[in-house]
């Protein structure tokens, strides 16, 4: 035992010791992978001599039989593949183990027992192969949330076979890099928060980084989370809401051993493909990935296939900028995302069959099979069915009556062929469905039962205009993906059975209801900060709205109080934009007060933020965001000092890492994080209205240890109010 030898030297022991057996398994996982593909080019060749006469016949009419004969062959070749994947992944998993095995350590005596047990814990565990004994203990594993949860004394977790109690007596912390005990001490929750502190005292990292060594107990709480079909999170801005997500999405994968979860069982919905990119590398760390990560655009790409879609971004871009139709713009979104359009799409949706579709007798060999008004009363009643399952059974009925119940072999070519012209006839446009809205005024009036026509005469217009062009609105788009849901549903998500949502208050009512339509059978965990809407003002009643549409049995609202990132002043500065009741936290580290600085010309502007950039680099920040309103004015500020410093502009497109010196758009920095930020355009005519107090929190809280606010001639009278340092 460590009594009997100085602490150092039992705990360097003891990594030793581990190492050794992740590298014993190493080794032999590497042997495995070398004989598994040894066997994969083996089987490829076999598969290849015994299908070679299979495939020549694929075209004949024994190819029924020749595929059969080609797919016994091909499914061991592809077996044989994903265990040699599976090898490799455990490679990777051995081989940062040997880097870092284990972050924490608790001695735990079970009531009853005289023996205490040295409990090691790390991002992933590891066994003794013959006895199956654990080395290491994964971070997910049930008696590891002690370490989470309880200080030294009476303590519990939950296993599978019921609640075990006893006493916690230790609690240790290890900072183990290439394998070398760099530090270690024995830990309270005081002494935690002050390791804690001594992280997020470092430079951000040019990707999130898994946090698994700092999770407080709240956060572990959500996200161990198994009992809540919606567990909804409403956290202040660098509370670890991202953080929680990913490693709630790894846990719920530790889980599925269990129960059966996959990869492909999880989504992830990010805000934008930058933010997605910056959290790429966490799962992977915590053992986990291929799980399936999408924003919005891309859900409505896969339901919208046929026509261009504004992205998210360039509608943003039109609601934060001062552009002519910014207030018209932002009263559409809401008006189409809200219930009461969702009525105006559902009563449509009723009245299609009736009205909207116009069928033409079918003819088959000269005669008529089929009248048009037989094939509307097919279509017609039966409310509970979709209309688009309606449609492929009026498929399956004409060719019936033509072919009978089983088609000959000489009949399914000219079969196939009749089915085509069949398909043409009962595939509905659903753009050209929607447009009929707002080119049938009266008929639209009809079906907005409360409101006057004066009230939405300006966005019917509106929207009519803008369905002339080739460009489906944003807005629009998302009323064009309910209404393919609603008529033809999908399978692509079938597997889906755990979904994750960031930035819960950016999505609206509509949004909420795709999302439901998408994974009807999954299980939601939805983080938010109402505080940091972009286009739009929300309120804690959003959770409620979402609780109703995704209709689950069993729903939680958890809030997490405590903000990580920022330090006591900047804190303090970005919540002079709230409302004066918030209750958000400081996690207590001190830094410098933010600075506010109004130039007299754009020669000296230019001039403060080349120095402010200069001092942030030779203070060692190594990611510094200068962040604008919009795109537009990131776009003139990166040619304005692009020849001076090496600066990189941030727009659609993905970028490789955060580390150096970025201009970013400020709906596209939500979720990110700089060691320093330099918002660049802080005047009276960007920010001076109630919206823009959000865009100013959201800003101002991604920096880390140091925040700017520049401008050009006058300074935002949103920002004069606030004592802070002036340079």
């Amino acid at each position: 035992m460590e009594s009997k030898q100085p602490l150092r030297e039992y705990e360097e022991k003891r990594l030793k010791e581990t190492i050794a057996f992740a590298q014993e398994q190493l080794t032999q996982a590497k042997e495995a992978a070398q004989r598994k593909k040894s066997e994969i080019i083996e089987a490829k060749k076999e598969s290849w001599e015994n299908t070679e006469h299979a495939i020549t016949n694929l075209w004949t009419s024994d190819g029924f039989e020749a595929l059969a004969e080609l797919s016994q062959y091909v499914n061991p070749v592809t077996d044989k593949i994903i265990d040699y994947e599976e090898q490799e992944h455990r490679i990777h998993l051995l081989e940062t183990m040997i880097q870092s095995p284990y972050f924490a350590r608790i001695d735990f005596r079970f009531d009853d027992e005289d023996d205490v047990e040295e409990i090691y814990i790390g991002r992933t565990s590891l066994k003794k192969d013959r006895y199956q004994e654990m080395v290491v203990y994964d971070w997910r594993s049930p008696i590891a949330s002690i370490f989470y949860r309880f200080m030294t004394g009476e303590a519990f977790y939950d296993a599978p076979c019921g609640r075990l109690t006893g006493q916690l007596l230790l609690k240790r912390q290890y900072e183990i890099k290439n394998g070398t005990l760099e530090y270690f001490f024995d830990a309270d929750v005081r002494i935690v928060d002050e390791f804690l502190r001594q992280l997020l005292s470092q430079n951000a990292s040019q990707k999130m980084k898994a946090i698994v060594e700092t999770i407080q107990q709240e956060q572990d709480i959500v996200i161990r989370d198994m009992e809540n079909d919606l567990l909804m999170v409403q956290g202040a801005a660098g509370s670890g809401k991202t953080s929680i997500a990913l490693h709630r999405a790894a846990y719920l994968m530790y889980q599925g051993l269990k129960t059966k979860l996959t990869a492909n069982n999880i989504i992830i919905i990010s805000p934008n493909s930058i933010f997605e990119q910056y959290i790429s590398n966490v799962l992977p760390e915590l053992g986990e990935d291929n799980i399936v990560c999408a924003v919005f655009d891309d859900l409505l790409g896969d339901i919208i296939k046929d026509r261009a879609i504004e992205p998210r971004n360039d509608f943003l871009e039109h609601m934060i900028a001062d552009s002519p139709y910014k207030n018209v713009r932002k009263r559409s979104m809401e008006w189409k995302t809200s219930k009461s359009f969702q009525e105006i799409l559902d009563r449509f949706l009723q009245d299609i069959p009736y009205q909207w579709i116009e069928f033409d007798d079918i003819y088959y060999e000269g005669s008529c099979i089929v009248s048009k008004e037989t094939l509307k009363a097919k279509i017609s009643g039966r409310p509970e069915t979709p209309l688009g399952a309606k449609l492929e059974q009026l498929e399956d009925h004409i060719l019936e009556i033509i072919f009978g119940v089983e088609t000959p072999r000489e009949q399914r070519e000219e079969k196939n062929i009749v089915k085509q012209e069949i398909q043409k006839l009962i595939t509905l446009d659903i753009v050209r469905l929607y447009k009929i809205l707002f080119h049938n005024e009266s008929y639209f009036y009809s079906l907005t039962p409360g409101n006057s026509p004066e009230t939405l005469k300006e966005l019917w217009e509106y929207t009519k205009e803008n369905l002339e062009t080739d460009l489906l609105s944003y807005d629009d788009a998302i009323a064009v993906a309910y209404l393919y849901l609603k008529i033809y549903g999908t399978n692509q998500y079938r597997t889906i059975k755990q979904v994750v949502i960031d930035e819960a208050q950016d999505y609206y009512p509509l949004q909420y209801e795709i999302f439901r339509l998408l994974f009807p059978k999954a299980k939601f965990t939805i983080l938010g900060d109402m505080h940091q809407t972009l286009e739009k003002k929300e309120d804690l009643s959003l959770y409620h709205q979402i609780r109703k549409i995704l209709n689950k049995k069993k729903a939680s609202l958890v809030t997490l109080e405590k903000s990580f990132r920022c330090t006591n002043e900047i804190l303090e500065f970005s919540l002079s934009f709230l409302p004066q009741d918030q209750a958000i936290k400081s996690f207590n580290r001190n830094g410098a007060a933010p600075q506010v600085l109004a130039a007299d010309s754009a020669e000296a502007f230019i001039d403060a933020i080349g120095t402010e950039v200069t001092y942030c680099l030779e203070q060692g920040f190594r990611s510094i965001g200068l962040i604008c309103k919009t795109q537009s004015n990131s776009a003139r500020l990166w040619e304005t000092i692009k020849s001076r410093m090496n600066v990189q502009l941030i727009g659609n497109e993905t970028v490789s890492d955060l580390q150096g010196v970025f201009i970013i758009p400020v709906y596209m920095a939500k979720g990110l994080e700089f060691d320093a930020v330099i918002i660049c355009d802080a005047d009276s005519q960007n920010y001076r209205s109630e919206d823009d107090k959000s865009l100013l929190y959201v800003a101002c809280t991604r920096a880390l240890h140091k925040l700017s606010l520049f401008c050009e001639n006058e300074i935002s009278p949103l920002i004069q109010a606030i004592p802070v340092s002036c340079g």
